[in-house]
């Protein structure tokens, strides 16, 4: 339940609303008396009423729904942490994630994972389609580089890649997490529709696949432990975790650590071997 008695989902669109810029919104500034959007034009943006919306910011208008909320953030162009401060205030959870598609990473965040330099690591999306990787996953794991963008889909990859399949100490139980983790990470960002023909296509190329498919099984994924078979350095001990991406929900990062001081050497020797 929104906790209504202190009205801070009132003070919070009050504060939202007088910061905003008029002109943002191609509205006129002459004979404007008070900063930011007037209630009404708030009101008309989201669809509601412009009683119902002083109401709701006097903390007389009852709980809104979910659907109110998600139209008055529209209205307001809020960011998306504004918008899920909005809904805690209001509903006392969090909004649904809405799925967007990947529009690569930041500078920033591509740093980091180049700093990991004996560790493999990779940004995945919430369908595993991955968008970011470092020279040591590229060593170690795939050469993403070398894959056309569409194909960089770690589902695809499992089931269709021959090597990767083949360095997999216990191929079934990895295919097994990997499906299951799949389709909770594309439940939970609401993209069933944009991983529809890749589960079409892995259904119709791998009778493996689409046995695990059937089962509905769901899983979080986290962390463990794992060894590689490396076609040159041969067993490799990783522990690896798995990380969501702070701002950017849709996101996880996934981190190989080398298990032991013979891996990190194996796998410095891969990454000399690279030019």
């Amino acid at each position: 339940m929104p906790a209504a008695d202190d009205n801070r989902l009132g003070t919070y669109l009050k504060d939202r609303r007088a910061k905003l810029d008029p002109a943002a919104f191609g509205l006129p500034l002459t004979r404007r008396r008070t900063p930011g959007l007037r209630r009404e034009e708030v009101a008309q943006r989201a669809n509601v009423s412009a009683t119902w919306y002083t109401w709701l910011e006097q903390g007389r208008g009852g709980a809104p729904s979910a659907d109110v909320l998600d139209r008055i953030s529209r209205a307001m162009m809020m960011t998306d942490a504004e918008r899920e401060h909005l809904f805690l205030l209001g509903l006392g959870r969090p909004p649904e994630v809405r799925y967007r598609a990947p529009e690569g990473i930041t500078p920033r965040l591509q740093r980091l994972l180049d700093t990991l330099e004996y560790s493999p690591a990779f940004i995945r999306t919430a369908t595993w389609d991955v968008i970011a990787w470092n020279r040591a996953a590229a060593a170690v794991l795939t050469d993403y580089s070398t894959l056309p963008e569409g194909q960089r889909n770690v589902l695809r990859l499992i089931f269709r890649d021959s090597r990767l399949r083949a360095a997999q100490s216990n191929w079934q139980s990895v295919a097994r997490y990997v499906v299951a983790s799949f389709r909770a990470d594309v439940a939970r960002a609401g993209a069933g529709r944009n991983v529809q023909s890749l589960v079409d296509e892995l259904c119709a190329t791998s009778p493996e696949f689409a046995a695990m498919w059937r089962d509905n099984d769901v899983q979080a994924h986290g962390d463990g432990t794992k060894v590689l078979h490396h076609p040159i350095a041969g067993p490799l001990s990783m522990e690896f975790s798995a990380f969501a991406v702070d701002g950017r929900p849709d996101l996880n990062m996934v981190i190989y650590n080398p298990a032991t001081p013979a891996d990190v050497d194996k796998v410095r020797t891969l990454l000399k071997a690279r030019p």
